[in-house]
């Protein structure tokens, strides 16, 4: 009888565990893995949330920059963490959609091995050019890439430019010349200083040298024109009926995380980005506050991966 009334203590100890690990969440500081370089775009809207969403829970909140392999030390960091809610990531849609298709292994999987809590924003991607490049609109370009196969060369600083070239050549028949860069800085170096006249980058990157009028944009490649860029029409308007490639960040919590938990985390983040003034603040941080439940964050993955898969394989790109 002791020894049977031993193991239902112990089976109740860890089947109430997590239910009271979750009603005292949190009692210590959270840590957030930014799977990028300190002063990225990823990296300074966590840092805005993780200001927020700790005075909202009562807890410091330490931003953890974990960067290499296009996110995946970062994101396979959190992947391995306790689920007890202190370690969390913020995933992207190059984390969480595209690196499964482009690295042939991945250390952790994107899907089963986390549990989504929130999409916190979208943000699009910019076609910009040098202020005396012969384009003035995204319609331009694509004509003279047809005009010129082969011969524009157009600078991608990041997997998700690649695929937005990828997209464009696809919808229009049309052929440019990718020149990889590593980083945003090298890249608008180049395209500022004439080495390359067109190039990709994330609105968040670009807007500062758009307002100061030393690049132009072409295009966004939002379905409709965004907040971000207001007076940039969208690929879409210019010929690419439907076009649309959006960068996103979402955060995550590692798999087996209380449901309890999660659900708190998601609430208080919906609140965060409810508020006017948080809402104007990510605008001028080059991204557009989303919201919804987990659940919502899990479907959108889902389909963006649906969306990507194919185009990746049939255009052959890998990383390694």
């Amino acid at each position: 009888m002791k020894k049977i009334a031993g193991f239902l203590v112990a089976v109740a100890a860890l089947l109430g565990g997590p239910v009271a690990s979750a009603e005292s969440y949190p009692n210590k500081p959270i840590r957030i893995v930014v799977p990028y370089q300190a002063g990225q775009g990823t990296d300074v809207a966590t840092r805005y949330l993780a200001e927020h969403l700790g005075r909202a829970l009562g807890q410091s909140i330490v931003v953890d920059n974990k960067a290499g392999a296009g996110g995946n030390i970062g994101a396979a960091d959190a992947a391995r963490a306790a689920p007890d809610g202190y370690t969390l990531v913020m995933g992207t849609n190059g984390t969480h959609v595209l690196n499964q298709f482009l690295y042939s292994s991945m250390p952790f999987d994107p899907e089963k091995d986390f549990e989504p809590v929130a999409l916190v924003s979208t943000f699009p991607m910019v076609v910009i050019a040098n202020v005396n490049a012969p384009y003035g609109s995204l319609a331009d370009l694509l004509a003279d890439a047809k005009a010129r196969p082969d011969t524009v060369n157009v600078g991608l600083p990041s997997t998700t430019a690649r695929l937005v070239l990828e997209l464009m050549q696809k919808q229009s028949a049309s052929t440019l010349r990718a020149v990889p860069y590593k980083g945003s800085g090298t890249f608008m170096t180049d395209l500022m200083g004439g080495q390359v006249l067109v190039g990709v980058d994330t609105a968040s990157a670009v807007r500062p040298f758009i307002a100061n009028g030393k690049v132009k944009a072409l295009a966004v490649t939002s379905l409709k024109e965004s907040a971000l860029l207001p007076g940039t029409k969208p690929a879409s308007a210019q010929g690419l009926e439907g076009f649309e490639v959006v960068a996103w960040n979402g955060l995550y919590a590692p798999h087996g995380t209380p449901a309890a938990i999660v659900r708190r985390l998601n609430a208080e983040i919906v609140k965060i980005l409810a508020q006017p003034e948080a809402r104007q603040r990510l605008l001028e941080l080059g991204h557009e506050a989303a919201g919804g439940p987990p659940e919502s964050l899990s479907r959108f993955a889902r389909s963006e991966r649906e969306k990507w898969g194919p185009l990746i394989k049939s255009a052959g790109l890998k990383l390694e």
